[in-house]
C-alpha cells in the first residue's frame, strides 16, 4: 500500500468502527474520571486520621487499581487493531479482557526492551568515546531502536510472540522492508494531525471546558484507532 492509501484506511478506519469508538471512548472518560477521584482521595487521606484516612485511602487504591485495568484494555486494544491492519480487515477487533490485558503486559517488556538495550548500548561507548562524535551516535541508535519498536509490536500482533518481538535484528530490518521513508512520512503526517487537533481543542476549550474535555476524550482514542490502523497498514507488505 501507498502512504496516501494507508492514511485514507487509517482515517475512516474508527468511523467505520463506531460502536468499538464509542465503547473506548466512555471507558476513558471513565478512567479520567476515577483517575481524578483517586488523586482527591489521596490528597484527602493525607489530612485526616482515622477511619476518615482508612476509607479515602481504600478509596484511591480501588480507583487506581480501576484506572490501571481500563488503561491495560485500551493498551491491548490497540495491538489487536495494528493486527487487524496487517491483515487489512475492515471491522474492528472484539473484546477479550484477558487477552487485551495479556496484550499491554507484553508491549510494556517490549516497550522497556527497546529503551533499555540501546540506553545501555550508548552508556558503553561514552566509556569510550566523547563530545559531538558521541551526540551524534546516541541520536542515531535511539532513532532506529525506536522505529524497530514500531516493527516489534507489529511483528508481535502478526505472530503473537515475544520471541518474534524481541528479535531485534529482525525488527531493525523490517525497518528497510517496510520502507524507512514511508515509515518516517506516516508519523510527520500524524504527528501534523494531532498537532492541529490539539491546536483546535484547545481553542474550543478556551471557550467552554467541558466541551473542549469532552472533544479531548473523543479525539484521543479516535487518534489510538487512526495510529495503530496506519501501523498495521504500513506492516501489511512484509
Amino acid at each position: 500500500m501507498d502512504l496516501g492509501e494507508i492514511l485514507g484506511d487509517a482515517i475512516v478506519y474508527p468511523l467505520h468502527n463506531v460502536k468499538s469508538l464509542v465503547l473506548y471512548v466512555i471507558l476513558g472518560i471513565i478512567g479520567a474520571i476515577i483517575g481524578g477521584a483517586s488523586v482527591i482521595s489521596i490528597l484527602g487521606a493525607l489530612g485526616t486520621t482515622g477511619w476518615t484516612e482508612f476509607a479515602f485511602s481504600g478509596l484511591s487504591i480501588v480507583g487506581i487499581i480501576v484506572f490501571i485495568l481500563i488503561l491495560f484494555l485500551i493498551g491491548g486494544y490497540t495491538l489487536d487493531i495494528i493486527k487487524f491492519g496487517i491483515e487489512r480487515r475492515p471491522d474492528g477487533p472484539g473484546i477479550d479482557i484477558g487477552r487485551q490485558i495479556s496484550n499491554t503486559i507484553k508491549l510494556i517488556v517490549v516497550d522497556v526492551v527497546y529503551y533499555v538495550v540501546p540506553a545501555i548500548i550508548v552508556f558503553v561507548l561514552g566509556l569510550f568515546l566523547r563530545n559531538w562524535l558521541m551526540s551524534i551516535i546516541s541520536i542515531i541508535i535511539f532513532i532506529v531502536f525506536a522505529l524497530a519498536n514500531f516493527m516489534a509490536k507489529c511483528r508481535l500482533a502478526k505472530t503473537d510472540s515475544m520471541g518474534e518481538a524481541l528479535a531485534i535484528g529482525e525488527a531493525i530490518g523490517d525497518i528497510s522492508r517496510v520502507g524507512l521513508f514511508k515509515i518516517i512520512a506516516t508519523i510527520i503526517v500524524m504527528i501534523i494531525i494531532a498537532v492541529v487537533a490539539a491546536i483546535i481543542i484547545s481553542w474550543i476549550g478556551n471557550l467552554n471546558n467541558i466541551v473542549g474535555s469532552i472533544l479531548l476524550g473523543i479525539f484521543a482514542v479516535y487518534f489510538l484507532f487512526f495510529y495503530n490502523r496506519a501501523i498495521g497498514l504500513l506492516y501489511s507488505d512484509v
